[in-house]
């Protein structure tokens, strides 16, 4: 396909952009895209054709090995204002446990993959922290066997105002590692001195890339399809669309929305330095667990689709009763399903602690964190577990945020308690606690 290069270039802001590029595949046998082959190319391209901007940052992830590492990038690219476009090239995997997928990195193995690939819900949930309309993500990706059912389901959805063009190919035959030639497609047309819509690079790359089962995603039109705690599901606007070996096409069919719930983003963040985003928890057990809440069915069904975006938005526009009302609505639904103690509830418990943070209550966050990590260490999870550590890193955090001091010594006694069992990665978290009571001027539980 030939890309007109005349009086086609976008218009570039004057305020500068974010490019983040992450280029992760398994090391050895595990290996299904050979990732950083795109990068020598993207790094010849200006960076002002990586972002549309007129001048633009280039941020580098070259098959990283930590998921903690990559979320703090991640984290850092998303809280610039401007632009903010992200290119990822990799494999996609799915957990078997949760039914979650996983970006593998350079260490991932199958039975590491849970501890040792990146999340794809931590990605979203970053990314829907934005305003809308000033993110774009481009995808070049491969999926294993167990990931590319989920991923013809609508398993990659990146959430409400994310711009969204990429490939997904299915798994290789044995023995053969796909080349990104989608993504390389872009840094090919860049390098002449063209800078079309992204729109028509994406035409282009998905003229020229194989193979044929594989589906393109162009998603240039924001997407809201997601429920409202006062509402059933909406109709979901057609984005552009998801079509199979060819460019899309108005036509094309309508991009399918996720059908399992993706969890909210989760990483563990240092000791009370910065705010952590939704998680993936972990919990201590020296804390009286308060019974679960297990209720009768909603009247009506819970949608299928994924809430996490709706959620997010009612957050970051100040509905924050909205969106803890639909969280304890499918926290409901996971007890009722699930059981008190699964991972379902568990989950939809670290949701609801992050709402409350974003709502700025860090009394209400901290206590709901408090509950994940002793509904962890309930369910056999070891106090040394990183999900563990993360939720009492977390409750720490918001509990530092307290001004009044009843309610930061009511909570201390049971931070206290987690620490003891839970004392985290960071020496000194006890201490941490006794001088923070000293000054709010409220006795100490450590006596």
């Amino acid at each position: 396909m030939v890309i007109n290069t005349q009086g086609d270039n976008e218009a570039q802001p004057a305020d500068p952009g974010t490019a983040l590029l992450l280029a992760a595949a398994p090391v050895g046998r595990g290996c299904l895209i050979d990732a950083a082959a795109v990068l020598p190319a993207l790094a010849a391209v200006p960076p002002s054709a990586l972002t549309g901007t007129a001048a633009a940052t280039v941020v580098e992830l070259a098959d990283p090995l930590d998921p903690q590492t990559v979320l703090t990038r991640i984290r850092t690219a998303a809280a610039l204002p401007g632009q903010l476009h992200v290119y990822v090239t990799g494999q996609l995997h799915l957990d078997h446990r949760q039914h979650l997928l996983h970006l593998a990195l350079a260490r991932t193995t199958p039975s590491t993959l849970r501890y040792t690939a990146l999340p794809w819900h931590w990605l979203t949930g970053e990314l829907a922290l934005r305003p809308p309309h000033t993110t774009t993500v481009v995808l070049d990706l491969v999926a294993d066997a167990d990931a590319w059912p989920h991923v013809r389901g609508g398993g990659v959805g990146l959430g409400h105002g994310v711009r969204v063009f990429g490939r997904v190919s299915p798994p290789p035959s044995r023995r053969t590692v796909l080349a990104p030639d989608y993504l390389r497609t872009y840094a090919d047309i860049w390098r002449t001195g063209a800078r079309p819509h992204l729109a028509r690079l994406h035409e282009a790359a998905a003229g020229r890339s194989g193979p044929a089962e594989a589906l393109f995603v162009a998603m240039d039109t924001p997407v809201r399809a997601f429920p409202t705690a006062q509402a059933g599901p909406a109709t979901a606007p057609a984005p552009r669309s998801v079509v199979r070996g060819t460019a899309p096409s108005a036509s094309a069919a309508p991009v399918v929305v996720p059908q399992h719930p993706a969890p909210m983003p989760v990483a563990a963040p240092p000791l009370p330095t910065t705010p952590a985003p939704i998680p993936t928890a972990t919990v201590p057990v020296a804390v009286p667990v308060p019974p679960a809440r297990v209720t009768a069915p909603p009247a009506e069904p819970v949608p299928a689709e994924d809430p996490h975006p709706a959620l997010l938005a009612a957050a970051r526009a100040g509905r924050h009763a909205e969106a803890a009302a639909l969280a304890a609505r499918w926290e409901e639904e996971a007890l009722r399903v699930h059981g008190p103690g699964s991972a379902q509830a568990v989950h939809w418990l670290e949701v609801r602690a992050d709402l409350a943070r974003l709502a700025q209550d860090p009394g209400r966050s901290c206590a709901l964190w408090t509950e994940v990590a002793q509904g962890r260490l309930a369910r056999g999870e070891a106090p040394t577990d990183e999900d563990v550590e993360a939720a009492v890193d977390r409750a720490h955090h918001q509990w530092e945020q307290l001004g009044d001091p009843h309610r930061a010594h009511a909570l201390a006694v049971v931070l206290t308690a987690l620490r003891q069992q839970v004392p985290g990665r960071r020496p000194g978290a006890l201490e941490a606690i006794h001088r923070r009571l000293e000054a709010l001027g409220t006795p100490s539980p450590l006596g």
